[in-house]
């Protein structure tokens, strides 16, 4: 595995979790459309920010879909993807793992497949076909998805070993699922080069909980590209959905999972309509995941009307933006979240923004209403009723705030700035 040198520092990075395809399979994307077509997320945001500033990313994912080290090309970023198989281990043991709590069994298979299940993740990553990559690619930094994970400890190990300063980002894992994580992870945490962390809550953890020097903290947001979030459209966007030019469209779009609050949103959308009698509603919900096929059954449970479920996960941003440009409003009812890229999308695209409390919110609108958008408290159905509703009975405001929802974003996500702050960190 070579390749031609390059005087271009290189930051290898490496998503969360055992397997890829546990995330892109509730997703309903395939590994060959996340390679020709998927675009978005934290990742591919931190790629193409890392090449504005002069630096080259690779991503490394760890996938049951092959037998052997595969080198891709993402199509749209021009970024050279690794696929390794993980270690063999990790293949004879995940199906032995516990479904569910022992719940007070003390037989020795239970407590062996107990002891499987808290070891089994750290056996996911293959360091040696993983330390191959990191020399073929002349990696100077190793860059983690969440530092609460076992593949983290792993690459700390190995980095350790490599000599490689090796980081990590807070996109959402403030969590630990097994007793040795809890026994590595205030080794590892302290051992890293440093974390990025963007929320001020999770920051004040970390130092709390783990000891972590503030000098080893970043601030860095999330970023995107403000070329392809923008304003403009709406016109076109609604008739190519059938959308009335009259109407008041809230829109929201993102992973359909309980954790987003998406039932929240249906409850308070009840309120709205029953409300506003004869008045000309749309919410638009775009998106896919394991909870797809609840939300369909929520929506026909509730009776609602003016409501468009687009089940699926866009993958060409263009159409996605053109998907939020039809909408007057944001709504964004997350209960747990890390640091989300979806409102920061649809901010760029010139919409107000009504959200809950969820973490991260209160660092993207850092600045209240002048940043643009509301933030009510996660689970509070009056506050998000009312907030979502005074928006739709006031053309001006709405207006006013999605223009500071424009400014905002373009001030503190746009790639060049990101890049910029990422290079410092991670190769200085």
């Amino acid at each position: 595995m070579t390749r031609a040198p390059t005087q271009e520092p290189t930051v290898a990075i490496v998503p969360w979790g055992d397997l890829f395809e546990d995330w892109l399979d509730t997703l309903g994307v395939s590994p060959e459309a996340f390679r020709d077509e998927f675009t978005g997320s934290w990742m591919f945001g931190y790629v193409e920010a890392l090449q504005t500033a002069g630096v080259r990313a690779i991503v490394v994912c760890i996938t049951g879909r092959v037998d052997r080290p595969t080198r891709w090309t993402h199509r749209p970023t021009g970024a050279t993807l690794h696929l390794l198989p993980p270690a063999r281990a990790f293949r004879a043991l995940r199906g032995l793992r516990l479904e569910e709590p022992l719940r007070g069994r003390r037989d020795a298979s239970g407590l062996a497949r107990a002891g499987i299940t808290h070891l089994a993740p750290y056996l996911a990553t293959p360091p040696l076909r993983l330390a191959r990559v990191l020399r073929a690619e002349s990696c100077n930094a190793l860059l983690c998805q969440e530092y609460e994970a076992p593949r983290f400890d792993v690459c700390v190990g190995l980095g350790t070993v490599l000599r490689l300063p090796t980081f990590a980002t807070f996109q959402g894992g403030d969590y630990q699922l097994s007793r040795l994580e809890r026994l590595l992870r205030p080794l590892t945490v302290r051992r890293a080069a440093g974390l990025i962390v963007p929320t001020h809550t999770e920051r004040e953890r970390l130092i709390c909980s783990y000891g972590v020097p503030e000098t080893k903290l970043a601030t860095v947001f999330n970023p995107i590209d403000l070329e392809v979030w923008r304003p403009g459209g709406r016109e076109e966007s609604r008739i190519e959905l059938g959308i009335a030019a009259d109407a008041d469209v809230v829109v929201w779009h993102g992973q359909v999972h309980p954790r987003k609050g998406l039932d929240l949103l249906l409850a308070s959308w009840g309120r709205i309509c029953s409300e506003r009698p004869g008045r000309a509603l749309e919410l638009l919900l775009v998106g896919s995941g394991e909870a797809r096929s609840g939300l369909a059954q929520e929506v026909s449970r509730l009776g609602l009307h003016g409501v468009r479920v687009l089940d699926e996960w866009v993958l060409d941003p263009a159409r996605l933006r053109r998907l939020l440009c039809a909408g007057d409003v944001y709504a964004f009812p997350s209960r747990h979240e890390g640091f989300p890229v979806a409102p920061v999308e649809a901010m760029a695209c010139g919409l107000p923004l009504v959200a809950t409390d969820a973490q991260g919110m209160a660092d993207i609108l850092e600045g209240g209403e002048e940043d643009g958008g509301i933030l009510v408290a996660r689970d509070d159905l009056d506050a998000l009723t009312g907030a979502l509703g005074d928006l739709l009975d006031d053309p001006a405001r709405r207006d006013e705030l999605g223009r500071q929802a424009r400014a905002r974003v373009e001030r503190a996500f746009s790639l060049e700035a990101v890049g910029r702050q990422l290079r410092a960190t991670l190769v200085g």
